[in-house]
């Protein structure tokens, strides 16, 4: 029995290579994960499975263009005239049609990629969570968890928001920055405890920061 728990113990160490910068913070991430999610907060999946369907379809349309009758390089004089003339020449789009075959396929590609990058940028950024309201809490807006760890930096920066920065019920933003020695011993391995009692802190200063319910 005593051999047993040893090994189940070492199964549940959580250890990484120090000298991985995306190992860490990978690691680092799914914890804050568990740890915000253990606290009654459920994860709102919408935006990844935006991002999921869009990213279907744009394999959809690469491989419906790529597999088209005229392949490169024979179209390429008429594929540099599609893309160079789209933007200024719209109202001919039927005539360009005709003359590249696979104008609308590309197009549908540029924008839907387009569409994938504006929401990285505008709505993702640095998120690695996303979470609905907490059940029985006065606030209506989940959570945004974020994360940095530049590159050849041991700082590692944990930030809470409201996922709707502007409703009267949103709470302030707060964040830490410690460095990552202070969470994982020389071996890697991650000292969990104190890793939750850090995120944990960070959470209950969040709530502090929510407009209380009017008694």
């Amino acid at each position: 029995m005593e051999e047993k728990k040893v090994e189940s113990t070492k199964k549940d160490v959580k250890k990484v290579n120090l000298l991985d910068h995306n190992s860490i913070k990978h690691m680092l991430d799914e914890s804050v994960s568990d740890i915000v999610t253990s606290r009654g907060y459920k994860e709102d999946v919408r935006l990844s499975n935006m991002k999921l369907i869009l990213g279907t379809v744009i394999i959809a349309v690469a491989l419906v263009a790529q597999f088209y009758n005229k392949k490169f390089p024979e179209n390429r004089d008429f594929l540099i005239g599609c893309i160079a003339l789209y933007p200024f020449f719209l109202n001919i789009k039927s005539v360009m049609n005709k003359m590249c075959g696979f104008f609308d396929y590309m197009v549908t590609y540029v924008v839907l990629n387009g569409v994938m990058q504006l929401i990285m940028y505008t709505k993702e950024k640095n998120a690695i969570l996303f979470t609905y309201p907490l059940e029985g809490s006065f606030t209506s807006t989940g959570l945004v968890v974020s994360s940095k760890l530049p590159r050849f930096s041991d700082e590692y920066t944990l930030t809470i928001d409201s996922a709707d920065p502007n409703s009267i019920s949103a709470g302030k933003s707060v964040q830490f920055t410690k460095s990552v020695t202070q969470w994982f011993t020389k071996e890697g391995v991650l000292v969990e405890g104190l890793f939750w009692k850090d995120v944990e802190a960070l959470i209950k200063d969040y709530a502090k920061e929510e407009p209380k319910k009017k008694k």
